[in-house]
């Protein structure tokens, strides 16, 4: 594999890298891609099959949403650098590709984060399941075509990386100026009788 496969998983790893590992893992373990032995293990294949099935579910409550995202802003860079080491060739350095899969998976993660934020002063649902949807099938996307096309995977994991971090940017604002809003609102007095 090479630094193409490396920011493309790295990078969706940041969004979902329960879905990154178990979609990297079943297609080496079933022959249809060349993928890290490591992520091709029975252990590994259950552990982010029963992760990303906890996640699928937490990810379409909102506000829980993002206590999980809080909880991976660890997690998600520490699996995105395990994951650069792993496509590394092995004569690369090892340690720029750990930098490298942990940078672009915490990009990944701090744009999914920050835009649920938002999608969460929400007051409906539906926003946040869609937003879920959405971006697991990104992830998905750029995963599959990683194996297949990845200097593709890897520019459409740079423009989503763009795309989201405009969307968050955009949806953060729009957010703040709505609390405020609301605050204004309640700080005003009703007019009298």
């Amino acid at each position: 594999m090479d630094i193409a496969t490396l920011i493309a998983a790295s990078w969706s790893a940041g969004v979902n890298a329960y879905l990154t590992v178990l979609l990297l893992g079943v297609s080496g373990r079933l022959g249809w891609a060349e993928t890290p032995e490591a992520l091709q293990q029975m252990w590994v294949l259950i552990a982010a099959g029963a992760l990303f099935a906890v996640e699928f579910a937490v990810d379409k409550v909102p506000l829980l949403d993002s206590a999980w995202d809080a909880l991976h802003t660890v997690i998600r860079p520490v699996i995105g650098a395990a994951i650069g080491v792993a496509i590394a060739d092995p004569g690369a350095n090892q340690l720029i590709a750990m930098l490298l899969g942990g940078g672009l998976a915490f990009t990944g993660h701090a744009a999914k984060a920050s835009t649920r934020l938002a999608i969460n002063s929400s007051p409906e649902p539906v926003t946040n399941s869609l937003a879920s949807l959405g971006e697991d099938g990104v992830v998905a996307a750029i995963v599959v075509l990683s194996m297949t096309y990845p200097r593709v995977a890897a520019l459409s994991a740079i423009v989503a990386m763009i795309c989201f971090g405009l969307l968050a940017f955009v949806l953060l604002r729009l957010a703040r100026g709505g609390l405020g809003a609301l605050r204004r609102l309640a700080t005003t007095s009703p007019p009298g009788p």
